[in-house]
């Protein structure tokens, strides 16, 4: 599974900070200035949580994230 495999999921705080998370890898998330900073810092974090995953020999979860309101 790639970053791409996943649903991201991007909103702004009441602080005028960014949110970006993948809501199918419990902590991969990141919280910015900019919607573009949070993006590529989430893309960072994704990459350690698959790393980890790979090192435990263990395959990321499938991504079964439904949007229901958009």
């Amino acid at each position: 599974m790639t970053f791409d495999d996943y649903k991201v999921v991007l909103y702004r705080q009441d602080d005028g900070s960014w949110v970006a998370e993948i809501p199918a890898l419990g902590g991969c998330y990141a919280l910015m200035d900019t919607r573009q900073a949070a993006l590529a810092e989430l893309e960072q974090v994704f990459a350690l949580i698959a790393q980890e995953h790979q090192d435990r020999g263990q395959v990321l979860p499938k991504d079964t994230t439904e949007i229901v309101h958009a």
